[in-house]
């Protein structure tokens, strides 16, 4: 099986994310088009349920997989392996199993008396396959993960996503004819018919690949051996599990608030589920379009990381921390310029609604705190400390929560309200987990990186102005591209002559890299 560093590990995914994310905005824009802002609603009104649940399925124990078979691994201990995929899938095929039953059998309660609009009934039988399908699919990816071979998620991802697109697309627009409420399920069903193709992606991959591993020496352990593997497993999952259903919950109580805060402050129902669908499948897509970095970096940093802490190898924990949140932040930058300089037009391009345009200059800022989350809390996650960063979730998530019902239900914030308290959340829970990694492993990011990243972002922001400004072209659109590749170009020069970026980081990048050596 190919084994990749942690740099090359990080790329493939990044390149796989990128290829998703970009993929992944063509329902988003197309969408809105077929079914409208209140049928984006109710599609999206699933969604914090369904996160909820897949968080108690796969929340914890595919990084559990990921971290202990990179053990394993770097030990040799092949028998061990199979142990450990072998008790996590047993587990979780048995979790998806009952929760699928619990959830088509309390569906009407759900979705009438839990969820803010009843209408979403649809929609939520349709997401319903999806727990033992991404469950399954879950464990297999955190297989490949700790054996640090990234190529069979990164394949399965990118399947998923395009058949995803087909499939949405197509059953949105044939339902439609009988209401929003099927155009919203049959979107579902698109997701149900991605993760399946998905799936089958990388179930193919790893029988494969069975021959061969199963050539290598796995001298069978003796049955007592098991146990400690469930109970190392559950040591891990449980708390991280915990940590994100903290934000899954809070993510679907975000959801319920906001949509009953605005109904207080004298908005109709359609209206708040088409506000609340504007902000959740147009907004905040925009904003999280470079997690697929951040996502990257964080899955190759846990098992990278571990494997570094099993060898008590200081030096490299921070060294491969630091790469992660230099390349977060590098790549995070550009991102926020763009969608705050150019909120109006990219809302008015991408969804023909550019009066949803304030919501994104809002909440633009903040994505740099968004952007550097993620691998600081992969780092804690990894050097097994879950437990701090589910008190930091958990700290963040009262105090939006909190802000919602205190702002959302004020006429005078109304939508910006709950806005408002998402932005605190994001930066409150970054903060919290910096400090908590400075204080566990000595790790601080240099302040001098980010001073220069800002002024960067600041001369950035002037040229892609000046461009929009002073060189119309006859197409809004090919002025913004003209636009934001001015201000990139500008950008990445400015990085190399601060050195943020040097040629050594160039020379990583696979099939480019060989050519600046």
């Amino acid at each position: 099986m190919t084994k990749q560093t942690f740099i090359k590990g990080a790329i493939i995914l990044l390149a796989a994310g990128i290829i998703n994310r970009l993929l992944g905005f063509v329902p988003r824009i197309a969408l809105p088009r077929i079914i409208g802002a209140e049928g984006v609603g109710l599609y999206q009104l699933s969604f914090p349920f369904l996160t909820v649940m897949l968080t108690i399925i796969t929340g914890g124990i595919p990084l559990a997989v990921a971290k202990w078979i990179a053990e394993a691994d770097t030990q040799g201990d092949s028998a061990r392996v199979k142990y450990i995929f072998r008790a996590a899938m047993g587990l979780v095929v048995l979790l998806g199993v009952v929760m699928t039953g619990g959830m088509l059998l309390f569906a009407p309660y759900i979705t009438t008396n839990v969820l803010p609009d009843e209408r979403v009934y649809r929609t939520f039988l349709s997401m319903t396959p999806l727990l033992l399908i991404s469950g399954v699919s879950a464990v297999y990816r955190g297989y490949f993960q700790g054996k640090q071979n990234m190529i069979p998620g990164a394949v399965s991802q990118i399947t998923e996503t395009v058949l995803r697109i087909i499939a949405t697309l197509t059953f949105a627009y044939l339902l439609l004819p009988l209401g929003l409420e099927w155009a919203a399920a049959g979107a579902m069903l698109g997701v149900v018919v991605g993760e399946l193709g998905g799936m089958a992606v990388i179930l193919w991959k790893y029988y494969r690949d069975k021959k061969r591993v199963s050539a290598e020496p796995n001298a069978p352990k003796p049955a007592k051996e098991r146990v400690p593997v469930m109970r190392r497993l559950l040591n891990l999952s449980v708390p991280v599990t915990g940590s994100r259903l903290v934000g899954s919950l809070s993510y679907l109580l975000e959801t319920i608030f906001t949509a009953r805060s605005l109904v207080a402050a004298g908005i109709t129902a359609s209206v708040a589920t088409a506000q609340y669908g504007a902000l959740q499948g147009m907004i905040v897509p925009l904003v999280l379009l470079p997690t697929a970095l951040t996502y990257s970096l964080a899955v190759s940093l846990v098992p990278s990381l571990s494997e570094a802490a099993a060898k008590g190898d200081t030096a490299l924990i921070h060294k491969r921390l630091h790469q992660s949140m230099r390349l977060s932040l590098v790549s995070g930058a550009p991102f926020v310029v763009v969608m705050a300089l150019f909120a109006e037009p990219i809302c008015r391009i991408l969804y023909d609604h550019s009066a949803i345009a304030p919501m994104l200059q809002l909440i633009a800022p903040v994505g740099i705190f968004i952007y550097l989350q993620a691998p600081l809390q992969a780092a804690l996650q990894a050097l097994d400390k879950p437990g701090t960063a589910l008190v930091n979730t958990l700290t963040g998530a009262a105090v939006k929560l909190i802000l919602i019902i205190r702002l959302a239900s004020d006429p005078d914030f109304g939508i910006y309200g709950a806005l408002i308290a998402i932005n605190v959340n994001i930066v409150l829970v970054t903060v919290l987990h910096a400090i908590s990694v400075l204080r566990f492993i000595g790790f601080r990011m240099k302040w001098l990186d980010f001073v220069k990243v800002i002024v960067a972002m600041i001369i950035m922001g002037a040229a892609a102005r000046f461009t929009m400004d002073y060189v119309p072209l006859p197409a809004e659109w090919i002025n913004l591209m003209l636009a934001c590749a001015a201000g990139v170009v500008v950008y990445l020069l400015l990085m190399i002559l601060m050195k943020i970026i040097d040629r050594h980081d160039v020379v990583r990048i696979p099939l480019f890299g060989r050519w600046f050596k």
